[in-house]
């Protein structure tokens, strides 16, 4: 969610100025993006994971303050819930043993906050929606502790003139609901990868990601189920957006575009673009005014954090101060383990590469329109979807990533440096049996629902046990 603020209370005035700001640093940053003003010199990964805590009835459990300040850990983080912690990993060149180093990271990170949730009388558990969630539990109290969080809510149901969140989704049963506050979206905790990139071919990496949205979300499904209802393969997708949706804008009456969104078009010749359509098309829903200079980039940086696109693209700072540019890809789900994380990471750096290095470029082959359909259809039916690829080939996910992408992916790793014994460990050991074996984390859930006879607490207790062998999950039995 960002950085934290200090004030949720605004006015008309404040609203006004940091539009003005925002209209002047977005010019600055066009400014950069003219002069090539970008560092980059290695391509480097890290990652974001959003966790749940639950307690020994495996409800969530709304203690976050505590388990932070126990741990008192940069990488650990509040999320918008108190039954929510997000991990931060640093970033790591792509070569050599990069995927154990994340690996031994985040084994490290979710250990520490094990021990310290066991203390608490808590657990720790990685998983896309929690299945004993229900939506009684989402009420305000249950906010963390921001100012940040309570302005986002304030403002959200400003625009929206004080009328609820609307939830309908139609998968397998059929959930819909209203809620009062966007609390709602603490239903859905993912994994978020980060890969900096080279101004030069930015673009080509934006697009094949919007791409590769399809299979890396039919690969990482992990969420069906939703307050008792059985809905999408990864239902997270639906959700999300509707728990985010705005009316019109109220001053000049024309539809706003999706705050969260796959978005409209392919970008044609620069990550510029994505910025001019944030200044244009999306009104701030955070108008805090920095003392920083505009050069700073502040007010920019914290309106693109309120603009929620699958693949998002960051300014970042490096520690010597020079910016850099980021995607953040965000369609797959938490888990099921820190092994299947990684795997997970190690797939997509393969398979954007892979695609980048297409001679024609993949953008080219498949229309957009063709690769946001795949989108839904991969969120909706996981790997079983069919989806439409380059030039024109319809291919089920299962046989697409089991075939010639993971086998470009694999070469595309081994051209960046990454050793053999890696690749054959992540993708080869991992992504390849879940896709053969067409079981990841959602169709797992499903099969655990047919045994335990749709016993929520059952499933949750049987998910958490496996999850604690650290075994990935096409090794799990029901």
């Amino acid at each position: 969610m960002g950085e934290e603020i200090k004030n949720s209370q605004f006015c008309k005035a404040d609203f006004e100025e940091f539009s003005k700001r925002l209209r002047r640093e977005t010019a600055l940053l066009g400014e950069m993006f003219a002069d090539g003003a970008f560092n980059f010199t290695k391509p480097k990964v890290g990652f974001e994971l959003e966790t749940w805590l639950v307690s020994p009835e495996l409800q969530p459990a709304p203690i976050n303050e505590a388990l932070i300040s126990q741990l008192k850990s940069p990488k650990v983080v509040h999320e918008l819930s108190r039954f929510n912690v997000e991990f931060n990993s640093d970033p790591h060149a792509i070569s050599g043993k990069i995927y154990s180093t994340l690996l031994n990271e985040l084994q490290s990170l979710w250990q520490q906050c094990q021990t310290a949730a066991q203390k608490l009388n808590a657990k720790m558990v990685m998983i896309g929606m929690l299945p004993t969630l229900k939506q009684s539990m989402l009420g305000l109290e249950k906010m963390s502790d921001s100012e940040r969080y309570a302005a986002l809510n304030k403002q959200v149901f400003f625009l929206r003139k004080g009328k609820p969140i609307l939830v309908d989704i139609e998968g397998i049963e059929h959930l819909s609901l209203t809620h009062f506050n966007i609390l709602i979206e603490a239903a859905a905790t993912s994994l978020q990868i980060h890969l900096n990139l080279p101004q030069e071919s930015a673009v080509r990496f934006f697009n094949a990601a919007s791409i590769l949205s399809a299979p890396m979300v039919a690969l990482g499904a992990n969420s069906p189920f939703l307050f008792g209802k059985d809905l999408w393969a990864e239902t997270r997708i639906p959700m999300f957006e509707q728990a985010v949706s705005l009316p019109d804008d109220p001053t000049t009456g024309r539809a706003l575009l999706p705050r969260v969104t796959l978005g409209t078009q392919y970008l044609t010749n620069s990550l510029m673009e994505a910025f001019e359509e944030n200044l244009q098309h999306y009104p701030p829903l955070l108008p805090i005014l920095f003392e920083e200079p505009a050069e700073q980039l502040r007010h920019l940086t914290l309106h693109n954090g309120t603009i929620w696109r699958w693949n998002r693209p960051l300014i970042g700072r490096e520690p010597n101060g020079k910016f850099h540019l980021r995607l953040e890809h965000r369609v797959v789900a938490a888990g099921p383990t820190p092994v299947d994380v990684v795997a997970n990471i190690a797939f997509f750096i393969g398979a954007i590469y892979a695609l980048i290095e297409e001679g024609v470029a993949p953008e080219n082959r498949i229309t957009f329109e063709q690769s946001k359909e795949n989108f839904y259809q991969a969120a909706r039916f996981g790997l079983d979807a069919e989806i439409h690829w380059l030039d024109g080939k319809k291919v089920t996910l299962q046989k697409l990533l089991s075939g010639p992408l993971l086998e470009k992916a694999k070469l595309s790793l081994a051209k960046l440096g990454v050793q053999k014994s890696e690749i054959q460990c992540f993708i080869d050991g991992v992504i390849l049996p879940r896709v053969e074996s067409g079981q990841n984390g959602s169709s797992w859930q499903r099969r655990a629902n047919e045994k335990f006879k749709h016993d929520f607490e059952a499933v949750t207790a049987s998910y958490v046990d496996w999850q604690a062998t650290g075994k990935p999950v096409h090794e799990w039995s029901v």
